[in-house]
């Protein structure tokens, strides 16, 4: 539907209807919360084409969020009533039955933080910058939309570096971008136990702490090796240069906004992206990647057999081996993901290995960062991004969840004997 509303001419900004493969790409990128564009939105699409694609992004973040957020529930039913008991008391998870309850939060939710960050920056592009009023209006709203569902889209077509200096655009949008992508689960629960950190369920703590540490370690890292970077921070003063450490920190996971030039950053920079776009944000919310809690189920799990442990436990809790092997799915499924996307596209380009993987990871993650090379692609390189948008959007939920539901008892067990391993 929405690249049949994108080849209408009226979604062009000149009246003559999008090709099929540039319809197709940016509905994809739109519905995936992904940001990655063929064409410059701004100047390519008319106020209908911009609209259609704002209706995409919102519609596909907020059905990630309740579906992925049903899902869990779901999850937490088909265990056995013990098994289901428990995991309600230590998650502190809502009944199959609050559906209603489940969708009315999330929308209330997403509709409050947008509102209250459009009102912001109507304001500052309004008087700060002269803008007139429908013009504010609506570039507010449509970024404050893409941010909380991590979309990455803008109305501008240098994204948001435009803004490299300024607090007061930069700072809610990366507020934005935390709330929607730190997962609902974790939003519901911290509304009234957010002073109480003992009594946060294990999920929570490790996407709040996994979270915190993700975002200061990708901007001491990006400061680190874009302080004298004259393409990037190098010309900012220390505030900015700062701020927009943290601003690259927070869009890499997953919202895909720059306000500075990706294209320039050191190679070094480029691989600490790659990394924090792969992890992605919290579950059941607008972000991509392999999720915070699965790469630090992961992390638990090398450090418990690094000490020869024999059960793996986080928090004073043991984790099951079913979701041990759930997280080892989830990641070596993404990772094999990627390397296929990328040495498909190094097989019809010429594009240098470092600037396709990190456009690969990218649209795998849903991100939408970019080094400039996806309008340089071939076809056939633009529909393996269209591919690896689509499979890493509803790839990574739809595996975890099928790997839980489908889960079962078997009254035999094989001898057991154990190939040599390292």
């Amino acid at each position: 539907m929405g690249t049949a509303l994108l080849m209408l001419p009226i979604s062009h900004v000149d009246g003559a209807g999008a090709p099929f493969l540039v319809a197709l790409f940016t509905a994809t990128s739109a519905i995936c919360v992904t940001g990655l564009i063929v064409v410059d939105t701004p100047t390519y699409w008319s106020g209908f084409g911009q609209a259609v694609i704002l209706a995409l992004f919102q519609i596909g973040g907020f059905g990630i969020m309740t579906g992925a957020t049903l899902l869990s529930m779901l999850v937490t039913r088909r265990l056995a009533l013990g098994q289901r008991l428990l995991a309600q008391a230590e998650t502190k998870s809502m009944a199959l039955g609050d559906v209603t309850s489940v969708l009315r939060l999330v929308l209330v939710v997403t509709i409050a933080v947008e509102v209250a960050v459009a009102a912001v920056l109507m304001f500052q592009l309004r008087e700060v910058y002269g803008e007139p009023l429908h013009v504010a209006a609506w570039n507010a709203i449509f970024h404050s939309v893409s941010a909380f569902n991590n979309a990455g889209f803008s109305t501008y077509s240098d994204n948001l570096m435009g803004f490299v200096g300024d607090p007061v655009i930069l700072v809610p949008l990366m507020l934005a971008v935390i709330l929607g992508g730190i997962g609902f689960p974790v939003l519901f629960e911290l509304r009234s136990r957010i002073l109480y950190p003992s009594r946060w369920s294990l999920h929570t703590r490790l996407t709040i702490f996994g979270t915190a540490f993700l975002l200061l370690g990708g901007a001491a890292l990006t400061a680190l090796y874009e302080w004298s970077n004259p393409g990037t921070l190098g010309l900012l003063d220390d505030g900015a240069r700062v701020l927009n450490a943290f601003v690259h920190s927070v869009m890499s996971r997953t919202a895909g906004f720059n306000a500075v030039d990706v294209g320039a950053m050191q190679t070094e920079t480029l691989l600490v992206t790659n990394a924090l776009m792969l992890i992605g944000g919290g579950s059941a919310g607008t972000a991509g990647g392999i999720k915070i809690t699965t790469f630090l189920l992961l992390g638990f799990i090398v450090w418990a057999e690094v000490r020869r442990r024999r059960d793996v436990n986080v928090f004073h809790r043991r984790i099951g081996r079913e979701t041990q092997r759930q997280a080892l799915t989830v990641v070596l499924l993404s990772l094999a993901a990627i390397s296929a996307g990328t040495l498909i596209i190094l097989s019809i380009t010429d594009l240098p290995l470092d600037r396709v993987l990190f456009e690969v990871v990218s649209a795998f993650s849903t991100v939408g960062l970019s080094t400039g090379i996806t309008a340089e692609l071939p076809p056939a390189g633009q529909l393996v991004i269209i591919a690896l948008m689509f499979i890493g959007r509803v790839g990574t939920i739809t595996v975890a969840s099928a790997l839980a539901l489908s889960d079962r008892y078997t009254a035999f067990r094989l001898p057991e004997e154990r190939p040599i391993v390292g």
